[in-house]
């Protein structure tokens, strides 16, 4: 976290001198006193400086969205953002000419950029954010991708009577294909294996 200790005659002084070093403003910051300080005898005997303590104040979302543009322009993929909040929940939808280079083989990279955004804005953090990171509607249209395969694979687990295992997915890609088949009386779905191999097993009933 960005700080910065000061002294000054007052405290406010001393606020004033360490957030103009942080370059931010009054509102950007958290101030805490250590002390307030003593003027003395004449203003000059026993005088004590007051001392701060001043710390920006994280701003995850603002963190999310420099860390996801300065990647992108890096992987020769400038991207222009659209964010969403919910409560911890951060949406952050992607647009740009070489999208496809940011979503990667199924998702992968997509996915592995979600995960590192994640780490980044929770390092420091005394919350815990979840970022959902999209690249022109991918995430819908991969959802129904998923959909068909659980069926598809539901279907091939009750011809050939045998289970069948999918291959290893994020949680909530798993979360997908436990849903689309929650209903079906015929199968049951069920989590192995341990990240980031861990996967959804089809077995018939």
């Amino acid at each position: 976290m960005k700080q910065m200790t000061a002294t000054g005659k007052t405290v406010e002084e001393a606020v004033q001198s360490a957030i103009e070093q942080l370059q931010a403003s009054r509102d950007q910051v958290n101030i805490e006193v250590i002390d307030e300080g003593k003027k003395g005898f004449f203003g000059v005997f026993g005088t004590k400086p007051a001392i701060v303590k001043v710390s920006i104040i994280k701003d995850p979302v603002q963190d999310a969205e420099t860390f996801i543009l300065e990647v992108a322009e890096q992987m020769g993929s400038p991207v222009q953002v659209k964010t969403e909040v919910d409560g911890r929940d951060i949406f952050i939808e992607l647009t740009g000419d070489k999208i496809a280079m940011l979503i990667g083989k199924r998702g992968q990279t997509l996915n592995s950029l979600q995960y590192l955004i994640q780490l980044a804005i929770n390092r420091e953090s005394e919350q815990f954010y979840t970022v959902m990171l999209d690249a022109e509607g991918y995430r819908a249209r991969r959802k129904e991708t998923l959909e068909t395969l659980a069926h598809r694979l539901a279907d091939k687990a009750l011809r050939t009577g045998d289970m069948v295992k999918l291959e290893p997915m994020p949680s909530y890609e798993r979360k997908i294909i436990h849903a689309s088949l929650q209903d079906n009386q015929n199968v049951e779905t069920d989590s192995a294996g341990k990240d980031p191999k861990r996967h959804i097993v089809i077995r018939p009933l």
